[in-house]
Parts: structure tokens; C-alpha cells; sequence
């Protein structure tokens, strides 16, 4: 298991040194290869399956477990808690899991797990005696490592199928990239059960030999606190947290400069708040892009190549393609969709065989479903989702270029557009408002505010204000949810 014993070399070297630091404690290396000994050795006992599932905070407990799982010869099965009782007894129904890996404070969430699966908690582990010494055991490349499901907003979750090759390549391309060491101090929230927190906030750090600081809950004030005591030089986080930060009273404007990299990801970033951030803290942050298929880093715009709407250029060994309908390559500075090869792309989606020759090509690039574009630099920009492309009257629209126009409406704080069935032009677009606090709704100037700035066709038929976006554990607005209150909404994940 290449990366999980590469962590272990890293925590091997300087067993003293504190490598993690979370809500409740510091975790000096040794503490953390001590406990995931513990982990394999409770594993073996405990079940016989191939696959164990994992439910914790974002914690040290969360490497301490997955390593123990990989010392077990197991498959790390990360279980999303906010799923509903069905889509998780799906997960671990489709995954054979009789075994999950918690601790007391997330056996409220535990509840939601069928009969039959036993939740291991960490509490119960002799933490205080010398576990057995183990590394964690070797294996084929192409063995099953990590099974990821998505967030089922878009029918049933799928397992994502993460070999060690994938991880291992991923790790070494994020480290690389961006020239990741041991002097590095990596700031985050993300759920780990995500692919972004697993890899960039979780895997990468340890492997490099980088000090970890997490935080279970987004709180704006305890991050720019956590930055002043930790000075770390990455922070990774999403935009809807990014925007809120700028919003801490009597931060200070130095408060995040250390950071070598404010690294975005996981839904698009707004200008506003790009721009909002620069202009508050003095950094750039620097967006990415990826997918749970793709382990799931493939480009990053790093600070000093930055450039507006720019998610950056291929990491190393990933390769683009900017495919037509037919698959073939599109001229340069054309939308088409987004196609992947490269050592990180995923085995395939666990137990849906026609699934997963679907999502490949028949030259073998994945097939990412996402619009965007190159420029001569090499240089990815994401213009849409394809399944959320609107047709008005003829015209290709993605939702992302009329949000962007109603972001910067003084009045809103985030937009969400979808597609609404008309009789006479097929669809028309229909917007979803999250205001400022204190602002009030003018739907006079927000809709005189789009006309100034869209094409007659792509300004919104209707618009409705709601409380708060509905979003998934990693912020992500989803669009199901926005549908389901509209019949004959376009809209997907």
C-alpha cells in the first residue's frame, strides 16, 4: 500500500513531531501510527469483510482510522452522515459493510445504520497499551483502496472505486503542483468523507510530513483564530466559506498572511468573492478543479498564474480533452465537454457495470459531463454542467454566466439558476435569490439590473427568494432540491 506506508515512513522520521492538530487535541506522530494499530488489530476482530465503514469528524481520528483499515488489508469505505436513513442503508447494503469505525459524539448519526452493522467505536480501543507495530500491508496497485459515494442528489449514491495507485498518484501531483514539504501547515474544515478533504486536507499533509490543522465545524472566528495560532501557509475551503470569512468582525487584515495558497474547489467560485477575499485579506485564491473520479485534483491555478475563471492548468500526467457530442476534439477557445485520462481517474463505479462503461469513452477518456474551454496557455476554464445547459429557443445557455451577473447585484448573496419547461421556447431560466442579510428584494432592479448585463433570452422568467440555499456536506447547492419545489424544473446535481 504505497501511500499508506509512505505516511508511515513520514510519521516514522520524526515520531515527536505533532502532525495533526484538532478540536480536541494534538496528535504527535507516533500517537497516530499507535492508534491505527489499534484500528487494524479492532478490525480484525471484529469483521471478516473486505470493506470497513468509516463515520467521524473531521478529526486526526479520521487518518488513525483509514490507516488502520489499510494495516488490515481492508477497503476504506468514508460514510457521508448526512446522508438520509435510505441512501445510507443503500451504501452499506451495496458495500457489505457489517462494521463501522465512530466515536460516542457521532452515535446520534449512527442510528441511521441498518441492523446488522457494528458500530466499532474508537472509545472501546486499548489506546493506553502498546499496540502491535504494523505497516500496512502490501498489495497490487490496482487493489481497492478507497470506496467514495457520492451525494446522491441526483438518484442513488455511487461508489466510487479509488485504487492505491489513484490515491498515491493524486498525493504525489497535488505535492508537486503546488512544491507541498514538511514546512507546510494546512488549514481546513472539508468533511474527509469528501474527496477534496481526503486527499488535499487529509492524505496529501501526512504524506508529505506537513502539519494537519482541522476543525469540525465552520465557525468564521475560530478559522481566523486558528490562523494566527497555526500560521498556516494553506488554507483549503470552499466558496460560500471564503465569502463568510470576510465577514469576521475586527479581523485582522493580516490575518491570513501566511498562506502560500487559499485553495477553492467543489463548486465554482463566484468573482465576488474572489475578488471580496483579495480585497479584505490581500490573498488570491486559487481555484481547482476536480471530481471524486479523479481522486480528484486535476488542475490548480496556482497564485501567480492567476487569471479570472481560470481552474488552472492539467496537473502532471493528467491529460484534457475538449471533446464535440461525437467525442472528437473541439478548436482551441471552444466549449465542449471536459474529458480526462491520467493515473488518478478512478477503476470505475462499484457494482454498476453499464454505469461505469458509460462514463468512459470509446478511446478510454473519462467523461467528465462538465462544459469548458482552453486557452493557448493550456489554461482550463468551466463554463457549465451539461445535464444543467438550458436550450432557449435554440440557444445553449448555462446557468453559471446568469448567476455570475445576478452575484454582483448589490442586493444578493448567492444565486442558483435552473431551467423551467415553456410552451413556446422549450425552457426558460428561473432563479433562485439568497439575499444579504438586512437587504430587501426589488424585483424591479434586480431584473432591470439583468437586462443591462444578458441577452434578453437569458434574463430569468421568474425569481424567488429563499432563506438559505439548500447544500449538501460540502456546501454545494443542490439543484434536485431546488427542482423538486417547481414541477417541470430542468435541473440536476
Amino acid at each position: 500500500m504505497q501511500l499508506g506506508n509512505a505516511i508511515l515512513r513520514r510519521l516514522a522520521l520524526r515520531p515527536l513531531r505533532t502532525v495533526v492538530v484538532d478540536d480536541q487535541r494534538s496528535w504527535p506522530a507516533w500517537q497516530l501510527w499507535w492508534t491505527a494499530c489499534h484500528v487494524a488489530s479492532a478490525i480484525e476482530r471484529a469483521t471478516t469483510a473486505d470493506r470497513v465503514g468509516i463515520m467521524l469528524p473531521t478529526s486526526g481520528l479520521f487518518p488513525a482510522a483509514t490507516l488502520g483499515a489499510w494495516m488490515a488489508g481492508r477497503t476504506s469505505v468514508p460514510l457521508n452522515y448526512l446522508f438520509t436513513p435510505q441512501d445510507m442503508e443503500h451504501v452499506c447494503r451495496d458495500a457489505s459493510i457489517d462494521c463501522c469505525i465512530t466515536v460516542d459524539p457521532m452515535l446520534e448519526f449512527t442510528k441511521g445504520l441498518p441492523s446488522g452493522v457494528r458500530a466499532l467505536r474508537m472509545e472501546e480501543l486499548p489506546v493506553k497499551s502498546m499496540p502491535r507495530p504494523r505497516c500496512c500491508t502490501p498489495s497490487r496497485a490496482d487493489r481497492l483502496a478507497l470506496l467514495l459515494y457520492t451525494s446522491g442528489t441526483s438518484g442513488r449514491p455511487k461508489g466510487v472505486m479509488l485504487t492505491e495507485d489513484n490515491l498515491w498518484a493524486n498525493v504525489r501531483q497535488v505535492r508537486d503542483w503546488a512544491s507541498f514539504g514538511s514546512d507546510d501547515v494546512v488549514l481546513g474544515v472539508l468533511p474527509q468523507f469528501h474527496s477534496f478533504g481526503f486527499t488535499v486536507l487529509t492524505m496529501m499533509p501526512l504524506a508529505v510530513g506537513a502539519k494537519a490543522v482541522y476543525t469540525a465545524r465552520f465557525m468564521p472566528k475560530r478559522i481566523v483564530d486558528l490562523a494566527a495560532r497555526h500560521r498556516p501557509t494553506a488554507l483549503v475551503a470552499i466558496p460560500s466559506m471564503y465569502n463568510a470569512l470576510r465577514s469576521v468582525k475586527d479581523a485582522p487584515k493580516d490575518a491570513f498572511s501566511s498562506l502560500r495558497f487559499a485553495v477553492s474547489g467543489g463548486e465554482p467560485l463566484p468573482q465576488s468573492v474572489s475578488d471580496g477575499f483579495h480585497d479584505t485579506f490581500g490573498v488570491r485564491i486559487a481555484e481547482g478543479y476536480g471530481l471524486t473520479e479523479t481522486s480528484p485534483v486535476v488542475s490548480w491555478c496556482l497564485p501567480h498564474e492567476y487569471r479570472w475563471k481560470s481552474v488552472g492548468r492539467p496537473l502532471d500526467g493528467v491529460q484534457f480533452l475538449i471533446a464535440d457530442a461525437d467525442g472528437q476534439p473541439v478548436p482551441q477557445g471552444q466549449d465542449g465537454e471536459i474529458r480526462i485520462k491520467g493515473p488518478n481517474v478512478m477503476k470505475g463505479y462499484f457494482n454498476l457495470p453499464t454505469e461505469t462503461a458509460a462514463a468512459f469513452d470509446a478511446t478510454g477518456w473519462f467523461r467528465t459531463g462538465d462544459q469548458g474551454r482552453l486557452d493557448a496557455d493550456g489554461h482550463l476554464s468551466i463554463t457549465g454542467r451539461i445535464k444543467e445547459m438550458l436550450i432557449i429557443a435554440g440557444e445553449n445557455v448555462f446557468p453559471r454566466e446568469i448567476e455570475e451577473v445576478l452575484n454582483h447585484e448589490p442586493s444578493i448573496k448567492e444565486s442558483a439558476v435552473i431551467g423551467m419547461t415553456d410552451g413556446s421556447r422549450g425552457e426558460v431560466p428561473l432563479a433562485f435569490l439568497e439575499l444579504h442579510e438586512g437587504a430587501t428584494f426589488d424585483e424591479h432592479a434586480v431584473r432591470a439590473w439583468c437586462r443591462e448585463r444578458l441577452p434578453g433570452y437569458k434574463v430569468p422568467r421568474e425569481f424567488r427568494v429563499l432563506a438559505a440555499m439548500p447544500r449538501n456536506p460540502t456546501g454545494k447547492v443542490m439543484r434536485r432540491a431546488l427542482s423538486a419545489t417547481t414541477p417541470g424544473i430542468n435541473a440536476s446535481a
